[in-house]
This record gives C-alpha cells, structure tokens and sequence, in this order.
C-alpha cells in the first residue's frame, strides 16, 4: 500500500495532481486545500498518500499535511462516506473548521458542507465528535505548568494553526478562551473552547 509519494509534478488540476516518479506518472486525487498550495509544474512535491483499492481500480488521494490526511481517514470511516465524498467535504471546507464543527457538534455548519445533509451531519457528530477533537491534540506539544500561561497560550494557539487557521485568528481565540475558563484550565479545555469561538464566527 502506497502511504507516500515524492516526484516531480507533471500535470496538476483542481481534481487531481501527476506525480513523475523515476519516469512513471502517478494520478493522485486532492481536494483543493492541497490544490492551492501545491509547487509549480516541474517542481517536486511530498505527498502522503491514502491508497483506495477497488475491484477494477486503484486509486490514490493525496494531502500535503498530516492532519489532512488524519481527518480524510476519519470521514471515510463514517458509514455512507466514501473516498470521493470525504475530498470534497476537504475541499469545501478548511480542515479546522471542518473539526470545529464536528467536535462542538456545530450542525448547521456542517449543514452548509457541500455533500453533507441532516443525517450525514448526525452520523459525523455522532462518531467522530470525541476523535476529532483528538487531531488537534494529537502530536501537539504538551501543556505546561498551570502557572506557565503564556506556554499554553503558545501552544494551543500552535495546534489551530495545524488546523489551518491564521495565526491571528488563532491567538484571538485563544485569548478569549483563556479569559472564559479558570487559571487551572489544561491543554485540551482551552483548545476546545477556542474552537468553539471559531466555530460561531
């Protein structure tokens, strides 16, 4: 199974991206928060790499960051979500307000979600609320010390900008989630009431 691929862009459009690897031209699907931020033609490229195998094909879909890729894997684990449909949701909404919404079970936003309808929108919040909170969290800096506040601070707003927010939408959010919740507040309290304030905006 191909969990990564690395060559020199041939051919690129919104739907998919030709990846020359050693003289043998690689189609990889991408949704179009990869689309925009991919190298010019002639220019290499690291993808990571989810492989789908059918029964008449092989097909590959490819994310520039890890947590987009993470985030893919949870759609498709959602009954009714199939490769397809999880990279247009990824292309029809940023990464981190896709995770808001589904762990602050944010139902009118996922309402908006190109591909989503009501019973969609209930099975992601109902599978996949805790674990996409987890993304987040997963591989982020622990937090520091109650008393080190601005580490904390730092480091929440660190794991949103993983998230695909800007860094100023990040650090407002963490300010005014740490003036909402107590002096003792950890790494995930902060980081989950800081998506909340996105999520309403």
């Amino acid at each position: 199974m191909i969990a990564s691929i690395k060559g020199r862009i041939i051919h690129k459009t919104t739907e998919s991206v030709i990846i020359d690897v050693g003289g043998i031209g690689y189609e990889v699907f991408i949704p179009l928060s990869t689309f925009y931020i991919l190298p010019g033609m002639d220019e290499a490229v690291s993808l990571r790499v989810y492989t789908h195998v059918r029964e008449d094909a092989i097909q590959l879909y490819g994310f520039l960051t890890q947590e987009e890729k993470e985030v893919f894997n949870l759609l498709i684990s959602v009954s009714g979500i199939g490769p397809k449909l999880a990279r247009n949701i990824l292309s029809g909404v940023p990464v981190g307000d896709l995770v808001a919404a589904i762990s602050t079970a944010d139902r009118a936003r996922l309402g908006k979600i190109p591909g989503i309808g009501a019973k969609s929108a209930e099975r992601l919040i109902l599978e996949l609320k805790d674990k996409m909170a987890a993304v987040a969290v997963k591989g982020a800096p622990a937090s520091e010390p109650v008393e080190d506040k601005d580490q904390l601070s730092k480091d929440v707003t660190s794991a949103l900008e993983n998230l695909g927010y800007r860094s100023v939408q990040a650090e407002d959010a963490v300010k005014k989630a740490r003036l909402a919740l107590t002096d003792d507040a950890v790494f995930e309290t902060v980081l989950k009431e800081s998506l909340k304030l996105l999520a309403r905006k």
